[in-house]
């Protein structure tokens, strides 16, 4: 959201204004607008994986996505690192009127792979975790419903990669933001859903069990359970001899010889 908040503004100050500014202005909005938007949408894939990683359990799988994590983040350096390469490579760019460098096949071929490949990983992961867990056929595709959705911003991904091979211009900055925007909508999508999931469970009867599931173990149930208590009073052992032995003249007798006869013992 602060990367896509920096976008905004910038576009704003570089379409609209950039008259006002000196040029030397004008390139710094560029290079904010264009490393802006790698921000937005790779730290929403980053969130979606995190996501990803958060539901399963320590484990293989695990290790493995905890990789991708770092893939991930070594694709937004390389992304990163490219823009600056390739506009300072060939600065002529910077005396037009409005500055836009011309990014080219390269960096549109580059955006094309790493976004579907980032993409299919966000929609694969979880549906190998969703095929391991015990849940109802309609649970599996409200939870799959929402990964999947990571299919929109491949789509509007490529349209923004032709807009760059088609030789920029407005349309690319605009296929741009509706991307950054597309990613976000994504990423939260998950969280506003689970939220509403868990307000409607919150009006549910307590005595509903309520399923707890962790992607790659295996489902438990919390279930109220009543249990009857019952009260026990101790009494001391020669007050309850007194009172089962005395029960007539004659039990007092026997008592008392006891009791003496006990005593002996002890001297």
């Amino acid at each position: 959201m602060i990367f896509d908040f920096a976008l905004l503004l910038a576009d704003c100050l570089y379409l609209q204004d950039y008259k006002k500014y000196p040029q030397s202005s004008r390139i710094a909005l560029y290079y904010i607008v264009s490393q802006s938007f790698y921000g937005v949408v790779w730290s929403s894939k980053l969130s979606m994986l995190f996501t990803i990683v958060r539901l399963t359990i320590p484990g293989r799988f695990r290790r493995f996505l905890l990789c991708t994590v770092a893939f991930f983040g070594i694709i937004w350096a390389l992304l990163f690192s490219q823009l600056w390469w390739i506009c300072e490579t060939e600065p002529d760019w910077k005396k037009q009127p409005l500055p836009q460098c011309d990014l080219g096949g390269r960096i549109a071929i580059t955006q094309m792979i790493t976004d579907v490949l980032a993409d299919v990983i966000l929609i694969v992961a979880p549906f190998s975790l969703i095929y391991k867990v015990r849940l109802s056929r309609s649970q599996k595709v409200r939870i799959l419903a929402v990964f999947s959705t990571s299919a929109v911003t491949t789509i509007v991904s490529l349209t923004h990669a032709y807009y760059i091979l088609s030789g920029g211009g407005l349309r690319e900055v605009m296929a741009g933001i509706v991307e950054c925007s597309m990613s976000l909508i994504v990423v939260n999508l998950s969280v506003v859903v689970a939220f509403i999931f868990r307000l409607s469970s919150d009006d549910d009867s307590p005595s509903t069990p309520t399923p707890m599931v962790t992607f790659g173990g295996q489902r438990r149930t919390r279930v109220a359970v009543a249990v009857e208590s019952t009260t026990i009073v101790l009494q001391d052992l020669s007050e309850s001899r007194h009172h089962t032995m005395k029960r007539s003249d004659d039990d007092d007798v026997t008592l008392h010889n006891r009791e003496r006869k006990q005593e002996k013992e002890w001297c």
